[in-house]
């Protein structure tokens, strides 16, 4: 049982500090315009298009 509510605890904390994280990008990525937009987590993200490629057929793998 306690090795049960390790796993739980620990499972918590990773989503937590995942959380942490991307919002501390997104402050810094606001702070800091010249370096970039910041990246959205929108699309597939295997291309550099503007628009999401969804469909697949404009990636190029």
């Amino acid at each position: 049982m306690g090795t049960y509510l390790i796993t739980i605890a620990v499972i918590f904390a990773l989503l937590l500090a995942g959380i942490g994280v991307d919002r501390l990008y997104r402050k810094f990525a606001a702070r800091n315009p010249q370096l970039g937009p910041f990246r959205s987590a929108e699309g597939c993200g295997c291309c550099s298009s503007k628009k999401s490629c969804g469909d697949g057929t404009s990636c190029s793998n």
